[in-house]
């Protein structure tokens, strides 16, 4: 795995949050209308003052420093919960599109996203049939920079079965997002795992990523084909016009498939390229989507 979350990719983070941070708050959902902070003392960060703010919330020796006028923050009761999980498979590790780096970037930048809303953030990957958590209650600012770097050091490998996985689970009720980013080519349970979650009075957001190759294959000829789950299974075919026909509608039915599961259950859904930029995704795709308000 190359070196995913650097410097430079945290640095492009800020910038990419600056871009959308008037509308941030519209993709994690109805819950964060009922969030508020002040009712405890435990300070958690700052965020620019805005007109109509409480000025008795002002951190005056911030703008002795700085001839800025900064709020200071504050954790409540009713704090959200963000929990991500990340598709470990084999499948999502394929080819040359590297749809694992889109997957671990995207999970940064809404893990990003999420703790400048003062969420906290759990990150995990699902394999075969476990949930392992990667990082857990992650808070703050501070808090993210000292431990997304985790990421760098997950592997893609075997299968996955997310329903499986998640399900045995423990999620908060009501209390946040739920995000599973995964390519769904598999025949493999998820209606499971998505039905629980919005059971549970979670928002859900599924990500499918796939490669521009999956997307619009340029393959022609006769050619070997490797099972990207089993290394043991391969096929040998002669890739004609009507072969990529045939092939494209059995993706407009993979995508379907978990996109309709997800706008029948009050779900969002993004299928996002592993060569779209991150700045593309967030600040375009989820606007056009209509995930960012």
């Amino acid at each position: 795995m190359a070196f995913v979350i650097d410097e430079e990719f945290l640095q492009q983070l800020e910038r990419l949050q600056m871009l959308v941070k008037n509308n941030v708050a519209g993709l994690f959902g109805g819950n964060h209308q009922s969030k508020t902070f002040g009712s405890s003392c435990e300070f958690s960060d700052y965020r620019d003052y805005m007109a109509g703010d409480d000025i008795t919330k002002i951190d005056w020796n911030a703008y002795a420093r700085f001839e800025k006028l900064f709020l200071k923050l504050y954790l409540d009761e009713r704090q959200m919960h963000t929990r991500i999980y990340i598709d470990a498979s084999r499948s999502v590790g394929y080819g040359k599109g590297k749809k694992d780096v889109q997957a671990l970037k995207t999970a940064a930048a809404l893990a990003y996203l999420s703790v400048c809303e003062m969420d906290k953030v759990s990150i995990y990957v699902i394999r075969e049939k476990q949930v392992e958590c990667i990082i857990a209650n992650m808070l703050g600012k501070e808090s993210f920079t000292a431990s997304i770097g985790k990421l760098n050091d997950i592997t893609f490998d075997g299968d996955s079965y997310i329903s499986e996985a998640i399900l045995p689970s423990t999620v908060g009720y009501g209390d946040g997002m739920s995000i599973i980013i995964s390519d769904f080519l598999t025949d493999n349970d998820f209606e499971n795992a998505v039905n629980y979650l919005v059971g549970k009075k979670r928002d859900v957001f599924c990500i499918q990523i796939l490669s521009e190759e999956e997307l619009n294959p340029k393959a022609r000829g006769k050619l070997h084909y490797f099972d990207s789950e089993n290394g043991d299974k391969f096929y040998r075919k002669n890739i004609t016009r009507d072969i990529i026909h045939a092939y494209k509608l059995a993706l407009e039915y993979a995508t379907g498939r978990i996109r309709d599961l997800c706008h029948s259950r009050g779900a969002e859904y993004m299928l996002v390229s592993a060569e779209e930029e991150i700045t593309e995704v967030f600040f375009e795709k989820l606007v056009t989507e209509g995930v960012l308000k």
